[in-house]
């Protein structure tokens, strides 16, 4: 069954207006709905922005029987030159930014407890989107510290979810999938403005490839 972990309800509609819901329960304090669309099996949680919420979401689609995680909807660009506003992006690895203990282990920002490299690495089914390297922090900003730490770590995309979920799956040795569309790019202006005017237009997007990312998934 595929496990579809989304942070907001807006990107979460996408899919739930396609779904035929068989049952809605409370996992975890997350909203859990489960039916089908396209005809796969889905189980969909929706669970808030941030890290935290969306590790809780992740643990509870795998406790509702998730044997392989999708997370989609809307993220930011780093770089004018290799993202776009409304371009659909598939992650093929992500770390958080956020993490850091370089200070007390000598290893890089985002190198998690036990691991040697920053980025963990995601299921990339064979889609034909380009592929893209996600930074994923607890914030929502225009800062240029955050802008140059995430250039300097190699990341192309920043959202809020992405490798906190990956960081779940890992642990579970389950497939994890993500795949973002983009509301906003660094330098091209307020972020939280550019957020506020294109989601509607990423989500659209995004909207169109849903059937074919279902579709890939086993």
């Amino acid at each position: 069954m595929i496990g579809c972990v989304i942070a907001m309800d807006s990107e979460a509609e996408l899919l739930l207006d396609l779904m035929d819901i068989e049952d809605i329960r409370t996992v975890y304090g997350k909203t859990v709905h489960i039916g089908k669309a396209f005809g796969k099996k889905i189980v969909l949680v929706v669970s808030a922005e941030g890290k935290v919420n969306a590790a809780a979401g992740a643990c509870a689609a795998i406790a509702a029987g998730a044997d392989v995680i999708l997370n989609f909807g809307a993220a930011g660009g780093l770089k004018a030159e290799n993202t776009e506003v409304g371009e659909v992006y598939l992650i093929e690895k992500a770390l958080q930014y956020d993490f850091d203990l370089k200070q007390l282990s000598g290893k890089e920002v985002g190198t998690l407890p036990g691991e040697e490299e920053n980025f963990l690495s995601f299921y990339v089914p064979p889609l034909p989107y380009p592929r893209r390297a996600l930074g994923t922090g607890d914030r929502f900003d225009d800062s240029p510290a955050d802008h140059a730490l995430l250039v300097r770590l190699g990341c192309d995309l920043r959202d809020m979810e992405g490798a906190a979920i990956a960081q779940v799956c890992k642990y579970a040795g389950i497939p994890f999938c993500s795949v973002k569309a983009i509301s906003d790019v660094y330098g091209s202006g307020s972020t939280t403005e550019q957020f506020k005017k294109n989601l509607k237009y990423a989500l659209l997007e995004l909207s169109a490839c849903l059937k074919e990312i279902l579709e890939s998934l086993e």
